[in-house]
């Protein structure tokens, strides 16, 4: 995966291509489950992620530290 200059993609970003891949839904729609959970903490998602939806570690860290730093 390469940014628009050419450049490897780096940081959360990275995951996004297996993440989709594995899991069957599109960025947005795990970005959007983060966004509007009733939690806030970066390992309290995580590990609801993990435990309610199935995601690895990785990927569930990787989808709450991109959105989280959005916010």
């Amino acid at each position: 995966m390469t940014a628009a200059d050419g450049a490897p993609v780096k940081g959360p970003v990275s995951y996004f291509p297996s993440i989709e891949k594995k899991y069957g839904q599109p960025i947005e729609h795990w970005i959007e489950l983060i966004r509007t959970s009733d939690l806030a903490k970066h390992m309290d998602l995580v590990n609801w992620l993990k435990a309610e939806h199935g995601l690895g570690h990785g990927h569930a860290n990787a989808l709450v530290a991109h959105t989280l730093k959005q916010q």
